[in-house]
């Protein structure tokens, strides 16, 4: 029997959220919606990403951030850690060039190395 999981995250913007969810190739919903799980188990969300053939993963505001909550059993192609992994990594990403575009920066460079590492080469012209 599988049931849902709810992960906490370090995520507190919304629209980092979102963008970093289109990265990862989801469809997404916004509003008061219901994730579904196995045996028609459900738990209200505010997000919902979702991906053909496989279980959605919702998302919902818990305090100060957002929490991840999936029935895992039913998520196809991606490992819970490895999906909180990619996601956070997307999220950061967004986060950090929103705000240092904010600080006058502008992207010179970008590139991913071997390990999935993210450079990105910034400027700001005195």
């Amino acid at each position: 029997m599988s049931h849902f999981s709810r992960i906490k995250t370090q995520i507190v913007e919304k629209a980092f959220l979102l963008k970093a969810l289109e990265d990862l190739g989801f469809e997404i919903e916004e509003g008061e919606l219901e994730v579904k799980g196995f045996g028609k188990q459900k738990m209200a969300v505010e997000i919902i990403a979702s991906q053909r053939f496989s279980y959605p993963i919702g998302f919902r505001k818990n305090k100060d951030s957002y929490e991840i909550i999936a029935d895992w059993y039913g998520v196809r192609g991606a490992k819970r850690q490895e999906f909180r992994n990619q996601l956070m990594q997307r999220y950061a990403y967004h986060a950090a060039r929103s705000k240092l575009e904010a600080q006058g920066f502008t992207l010179v460079s970008e590139e991913v190395e071997e390990k999935g590492q993210i450079r990105l080469v910034l400027r700001r012209m005195v």
